[in-house]
């Protein structure tokens, strides 16, 4: 029976093998009968010719792509080269950017995550206006797709964003630290305390088909389950194939929205089964048949 095509990167070094981080995934997929591809993720996240990035593809059909992560501009590419393949991706570009860029899922979410004001570009005139519109306390620093939180006092957390000058040295660092990477402008969030290791949730077609740890902790599955209830309406109306819900509790025991993203380039900790992704994936997503 004909079902999706799994495309996934290349081993950089070997490039007729699965880049090793995504190659349980390909092997599930081929367990399972499912067509797998490579395409060369390097050359077109550099901005290289997509047409020579996804030159091993050859079944055409429905795809969906579980890899490193793509910029919104560099994903439209995938698709166009793709589509000149007859490969079609599940999830359109419209789609990948709403669910890849904070502001484009916030709206929706506003309810049950913390309050957010961003800017377009680095401007600091523009930083300045997202800080006041937020208001004076402690907030969180990213850009439209990611943090620095690994750089925590440095380029992440402000402290009070009434101290323009501090907030902006911040910015400035996280910036630094992004460099090319950096996407679309600065998002300040409204600092939460939560408590707990952050969850990782799986949605596909609106329904959410997996729960367990974040990949920053894979050995810390959540307590009792996240409480699903709220964001559940919010993320089906959103009308997203594919996206993973970060959830943490936060110290009132509120469960909170932490990210949302586009489930193609969202990590799979080392404790959530290969299979039971693909599985699910392949459960839902077209196949070739019912284009």
């Amino acid at each position: 029976m004909d079902t999706v095509l799994l495309l996934f990167p290349a081993d950089p070094l070997r490039p007729r093998r699965p880049d090793p981080h995504f190659a349980p995934e390909a092997d599930a997929a081929r367990a399972a009968g499912a067509p797998v591809a490579l395409i060369d993720h390097d050359l077109l996240a550099a901005g290289g010719d997509p047409a020579r990035a996804v030159a091993a593809v050859r079944t055409p059909g429905w795809a969906v792509y579980r890899g490193w992560m793509l910029s919104s501009d560099r994903y439209a590419a995938l698709t166009e080269a793709l589509a000149a393949r007859d490969v079609h991706l599940w999830t359109t570009p419209e789609r990948y950017r709403r669910a890849h860029e904070l502001p484009g899922w916030y709206a929706a979410l506003a309810a049950v995550t913390p309050a957010s004001a961003w800017t377009a570009g680095s401007d600091r005139a523009a930083f300045d206006e997202a800080r006041r519109a937020l208001g004076p306390g402690p907030a969180v620093l990213r850009d439209h797709v990611k943090s620095a939180k690994h750089h925590w006092h440095e380029a992440a957390f402000v402290p009070d964003l009434a101290d323009g000058a501090a907030a902006w040295r911040v910015a400035t660092r996280l910036r630094e630290l992004r460099q090319d990477d950096f996407a679309g402008g600065f998002v300040l969030r409204r600092f939460e305390p939560f408590t707990g290791a952050e969850v990782r949730t799986w949605w596909i077609g609106g329904r959410c088909v997996l729960a367990g740890a974040h990949p920053d902790t894979p050995e810390q599955p959540p307590e009792g389950g996240p409480d699903l209830s709220l964001p559940a309406a919010a993320v089906a109306a959103l009308d997203l194939p594919f996206v993973t819900v970060d959830l943490a509790r936060r110290t009132d025991g509120r469960w909170r929205v932490i990210e949302l993203g586009d489930g193609q380039v969202s990590d799979r900790p080392a404790s959530l089964d290969p299979a039971a992704l693909i599985e699910a994936l392949l459960a839902a997503a077209p196949t070739p048949a019912s284009r």
